[in-house]
């Protein structure tokens, strides 16, 4: 999104690329395997590209958690498509069994991980992407001030993480609406079609 609103940053970088091995952050990593939650290198951005500075930050910080819910529909779409084949079409053998299982379990867990980042990104607290997107609604004096305090602001994100344990229910509430609303989506197709 960066790279389209006239910021080539990120592409001087070498991060457009989906080689995940050039978004892996060492710390994010190791904290994913042993405390299942991490966090990627950020792609860097410089709004001085920009031609509406605070519009195009925020539309820049929309494109993560948009990303998210867009490959989590389609993932639900892919759940869908398994589950009608091995519903309605019989698969000979086990092994067809826990081939369709296992791309269900998948697809299953690929939506959920998917549309939880994109409910936790949109937690309007710096650094998530939150910030950058309801930000953009604050006068510009309020807005700039901020945004000057954002690297101090980042120091608490080990305390906000400790309020999303607080904040579990109501974020896994607003998870579990996206995930049925897709779900609902999904099974009106054959009655549209």
């Amino acid at each position: 999104m960066a790279y389209r609103l006239g910021d080539p940053t990120a592409r001087n970088l070498g991060r457009l690329t989906l080689n995940p091995l050039k978004h892996l952050d060492p710390i994010g990593t190791l904290c994913m395997i042993f405390f299942h939650f991490g966090w990627a290198r950020p792609v860097p951005i410089n709004p001085r590209y920009f031609k509406h500075n605070r519009r195009d930050t925020a539309l820049t910080a929309l494109a993560g958690p948009l990303s998210n819910l867009i490959m989590a529909f389609f993932g639900m779409l892919i759940y869908k498509i398994i589950c009608t084949i091995f519903w309605y079409t019989p698969l000979s053998g086990q092994f067809s069994f826990y081939i369709a299982s296992a791309v269900m379990s998948f697809a299953d867990l690929f939506v959920f991980y998917n549309v939880s980042l994109a409910v936790f990104n949109l937690i309007p607290v710096p650094p998530l992407d939150g910030s950058r997107i309801f930000l953009v609604f604050l006068p510009a004096k309020y807005y700039f001030g901020v945004m000057k305090y954002e690297r101090y602001i980042k120091l608490g994100l080990p305390f906000l993480l400790c309020a999303v344990l607080f904040l579990s229910s109501i974020l896994g509430t607003v998870t579990s609406a996206i995930i049925t609303g897709m779900d609902f989506f999904w099974g009106l197709i054959p009655f549209l079609l």
